[in-house]
């Protein structure tokens, strides 16, 4: 027994010794992301714009010259398509973080390698984690953000894989899962433990990884959905010349992002398809809980606010089904049904008492 203990207890402390290895990593590759951005900001975008305009400049100088000797010739500005109408896709999407340039490809290249490194020691954590405790490993909240963590890369990675251009993720997720981790190993932090008897069920593999999956494709499309908003605001701007153009920073990071378009399709993708996930997670929530309590629903805090951020999705769903309702008023109602579920995960769990308070911090 005794034996037993003391490698359940070695395997904890390893399980420690991977995250912190792996938010070590997941640094180093914040600093490439960085550098990707940084070193591709002279991108082809920015020279071809900053040729145009010395050409226009020039012509502009011509024209001005032939007026004062009595010429006619009028320079007239061309119009440039900008914003995306309702239904149509007129703009293209940016060159991405490295901005075509061979630098900050390099560096994008490594941050994925970094990326890549980093999650494999996560995941090491994780499962080590679940051989100290002999359990799924989230069964409170501190295993819960670890695995949340791991997911949400695991996602972004596999996206990478299947083809799919969205290296303009990786920055935003790898800042969030330092962030997360910071959080769970200095606050949330709790030892290995095993659970009280109403979680010992096969449902906690079923309802929690089924959450634990849902809650990280839904920060992927509330990424791209905020992105979506500086976007469409950017492009707007463009689009009025007369009005308030975007500063150089601002045209430095926007332009090399998808189109609004692009990350508008994207969101809601993502949120479309995760959607049905998370309503089988709150069925197998209320299945499990007959099991346990007696009861299908009974109104505890988790259960509602679970219901309300279902609530918060499906009109977003039903919001970009709808004229008048697409765009950046679909977009606020995604970002609040997220809001939603990060509040039943920590704003519940930490400050509301209920049935769901036993598993601790």
């Amino acid at each position: 027994m005794n034996i037993a203990a003391a490698a359940n207890e070695t395997l904890a402390h390893n399980s420690n010794l991977l995250v912190y290895s792996a938010m070590a990593v997941y640094t180093l590759a914040f600093l490439a992301h960085m550098a990707e951005w940084v070193f591709g900001s002279r991108s082809k975008v920015g020279r071809t714009a900053a040729a145009l305009t010395a050409q226009s400049t020039a012509s502009a100088t011509v024209s001005a010259q032939k007026s004062r000797q009595g010429g006619t010739a009028v320079l007239e500005r061309p119009e440039v398509v900008t914003k995306s109408l309702a239904g149509s896709r007129d703009v293209p999407d940016g060159p991405g973080a490295a901005g075509d340039t061979e630098k900050g490809d390099l560096y994008g290249r490594i941050a994925i390698s970094l990326t890549v490194l980093a999650w494999a020691l996560h995941v090491g954590g994780v499962l080590t984690r679940a051989l100290s405790v002999q359990r799924a490993p989230w069964g409170n909240m501190y295993e819960f953000s670890t695995t949340f963590a791991a997911v949400a890369v695991g996602l972004y990675l596999l996206l990478l894989v299947l083809g799919k251009k969205v290296r303009w993720i990786g920055l935003p997720l790898v800042t969030t899962v330092l962030l997360d981790l910071g959080l769970a190993v200095s606050v949330l932090y709790t030892a290995s433990d095993q659970l009280v008897p109403a979680l010992h069920s096969y449902w906690l593999w079923i309802h929690v990884s089924c959450a634990i999956i849902s809650g990280a494709a839904l920060y992927l499309g509330a990424v791209s959905t905020l992105l979506f908003l500086f976007r469409d605001s950017y492009e707007s701007k463009l689009a009025d010349p007369a009005g308030k153009q975007p500063g150089a920073f601002a045209s430095s990071v926007l332009e090399r992002l998808p189109s609004a378009a692009s990350l508008d399709k994207f969101a809601y993708r993502v949120n479309a398809t995760v959607f049905p996930l998370w309503t089988f997670t709150i069925i197998a929530g209320a299945i499990w809980a007959e099991a346990a309590w007696g009861r299908y629903w009974g109104w505890d805090p988790k259960e509602v606010w679970a219901f309300i951020t279902w609530v918060a999705y499906a009109c977003y769903l039903h919001a970009r089904a709808t004229a008048g309702w697409k765009g950046r008023k679909a977009a606020y109602l995604g970002l609040i049904g997220f809001a939603c579920y990060l509040f039943n995960y920590y704003g519940v769990n930490i400050f509301v008492t209920g049935l769901h308070s036993y598993a601790g911090v």
